[in-house]
């Protein structure tokens, strides 16, 4: 059985990016990068619109994002076709619980997720994430910021178990999630 981990780059406040930011939103240091690049071999799923947005992305910065564009990558979208711009992907236009499901049982490597907030969204709903990475960026984005990560999620408890900082600036903090009903009982 493989594993699901959910991955967020995240500023402060929340947001998964903010308007007129580059990618990273600017701050992505060689250390963040390397990182990166050093990931266990795994398979990334994304949605149509982190796709889309990851993909220009690697075109415009083709050196530092080549692991992911190696990488093997799984988009589920009704609204994409193939065939698709970006190297090793391949186009899912079913659900993605039960395709996420069958996947965690028969695939080969590990599976991530990459921004993709409501693929996210229904795969923690469904109870198939493992792990939950979110790296904070130093910066807030307030009026800029578009797409706030955590709206419309399922209340989560988290438990910690990992922590890093990269660049002297960046947060890694890595949990495993647990949907819950809501508040505990006081």
């Amino acid at each position: 059985m493989q594993t699901l981990m959910v991955d967020f780059i995240i500023s402060l406040d929340g947001y998964g990016h903010g308007e007129g930011w580059p990618g990273y939103w600017g701050l992505e240091g060689p250390e963040y990068l390397g990182w990166l690049d050093e990931q266990p071999q795994h398979t990334a799923l994304l949605g149509a619109r982190t796709y889309r947005m990851m993909s220009e992305l690697a075109a415009e910065m083709p050196e530092e994002l080549a692991g992911m564009t190696a990488q093997p990558k799984v988009v589920f979208s009704s609204t994409l076709a193939t065939p698709l711009t970006w190297a090793n992907t391949e186009l899912v236009d079913t659900g993605p619980v039960d395709a996420v499901r069958a996947m965690k049982r028969d695939h080969p490597r590990p599976l991530h997720t990459v921004g993709s907030l409501t693929l996210t969204r229904a795969l923690l709903r469904a109870g198939l994430v493992d792990r939950f990475r979110v790296v904070v960026f130093p910066v807030i984005t307030g009026v800029t910021g578009r797409e706030r990560v955590f709206d419309g999620y399922p209340d989560l408890a988290l438990e910690l178990v990992e922590t890093r900082t990269f660049d002297g600036r960046l947060q890694l903090l890595e949990y495993v999630p647990t949907v819950i009903d809501g508040p505990p009982a006081a």
